[in-house]
């Protein structure tokens, strides 16, 4: 069968649910608390906080852990800028870790060589739906004391040496943007087997609603002692970082079908690596055989010094030739204009005003991220994946003599 719709499983039928219902928000319906059970229990942990983006929950996850102003955390040179922003969203500074070259996910030497007596944290980052060295990692944070969050938002199902990516870290972070294998829109979800840190996230999300708990995200559930003009609402500052009953629903759907979905872009990412091994000027993220690659994307990165071809022309003529566009890789994050020239430190000058970044921080980075061609894999059926690593093949034959 032809998957030509994202959306193929319950999702009609479950918004047609909610919208039969009378609880449209998360602080009274029971959809979203059932996507949090669920999707907890797929990942092998005790409990699951739904937020409305992937960022919120990397924000929270850093409040919970208790980040204090003037704090390091540490994340790889090669990601998207919110592992920065989330940073200094909790008043903290960022430092950055170069990358493997060959795995391009965080450098666990290059993470010892960055920790300093500031460290409070560690962010890591599966890229393309690679797990991080995570015994290396995890070896680090025990030695240090320094809790780290797994950012697993390209990165749902895989494996590491036979264990659940998203059940190594004290805290996992997951998205649900237009993109990632599991989608709502917009949406994500915190797993962790720590309760007390799980309240908390529970309550950095829910404007600290003291009632709040691990595994309960509805604030109204008893109105006879909610409404009392006598009791005392909020122990704690948060944000409303909630997910809608509507989106839940959507996710919930996803979420039953989400090892079809990851297979989907594991296949296709196949297909691309039976052209892309042919070419030594093409060289692809390497998957080690004790890990798992759930390919949210396929990361190549091209050696133009053996075609003498630019990426930018390699890349027109395979989009004019019918192939779908090749991604550039996100700027290295320091090297955003918010962080190199400086405007991140209006945001806590007292902070901010003695930190800058320059070029050649993490020169790997750098390098890989100039180099790297990302080729999607989400594709609805497997004879248009094919079509298009088929005008791949033909696209090089026909410019590389």
């Amino acid at each position: 069968m032809k998957n030509t719709n994202k959306y193929l499983g319950n999702e009609l039928e479950y918004i047609s649910k909610v919208l039969n219902s009378e609880q449209w928000s998360s602080t009274e319906g029971s959809w979203c608390g059932k996507l949090e059970r669920e999707f907890a229990n797929k990942f092998g942990m005790n409990h699951g906080i739904a937020f409305n983006s992937g960022t919120s929950t990397m924000h929270t996850a850093l409040v919970a852990l208790g980040i204090k102003p003037g704090d390091e955390v540490i994340s790889p040179a090669l990601s998207v800028i919110m592992n920065t922003s989330t940073t200094i969203h909790a008043n903290a500074v960022p430092v950055y870790a170069d990358i493997l070259e060959d795995r391009f996910t965080i450098d666990p030497e290059d993470v010892e060589r960055k920790i300093t007596s500031k460290t409070k944290a560690i962010m890591i980052v599966s890229v393309y739906g690679l797990p991080c060295e995570m015994d290396e990692i995890m070896h680090i944070s025990r030695k240090n004391g320094i809790p780290v969050i797994e950012d697993n938002a390209e990165c749902f199902l895989s494996r590491y040496k036979g264990k659940m990516v998203g059940s190594f870290g004290d805290v996992s972070s997951y998205s649900f943007e237009n993109s990632k294998h599991l989608s709502c829109g917009e949406g994500g979800m915190i797993i962790t087997n720590d309760t007390e840190l799980a309240i908390m996230c529970r309550k950095v999300g829910g404007h600290g609603f003291k009632n709040l708990q691990a595994d309960e995200g509805r604030i109204k559930a008893n109105l006879d002692v909610f409404q009392n003009p006598d009791y005392k609402r909020h122990d704690e500052i948060g944000w409303n970082y909630r997910l809608s009953e509507f989106l839940s629903a959507i996710a919930l759907a996803q979420l039953e079908r989400l090892d079809e979905l990851v297979k989907m872009r594991k296949e296709s990412a196949e297909i691309f690596l039976d052209v892309i091994n042919d070419y030594d000027f093409l060289v692809p993220q390497f998957t080690p055989d004790y890990s798992d690659n759930s390919y949210w994307a396929l990361g190549v990165k091209y050696e133009q010094d053996k075609t003498g071809i630019s990426w930018y022309d390699f890349r027109k003529v395979y989009v004019d030739n019918g192939g779908d566009g090749i991604y550039g890789a996100w700027s290295v994050p320091y090297l955003e204009p918010v962080m190199s020239d400086g405007n991140f430190r209006k945001r806590f000058p007292k902070i901010y005003e003695n930190v800058s970044y320059a070029k050649g921080s993490c020169p790997m980075a750098e390098e890989v991220q100039s180099k790297l061609m990302v080729f999607k894999t989400n594709y609805r059926n497997l004879e248009l994946a094919q079509e298009k690593a088929n005008i791949l093949r033909n696209t090089i034959e026909s410019i590389i003599k």
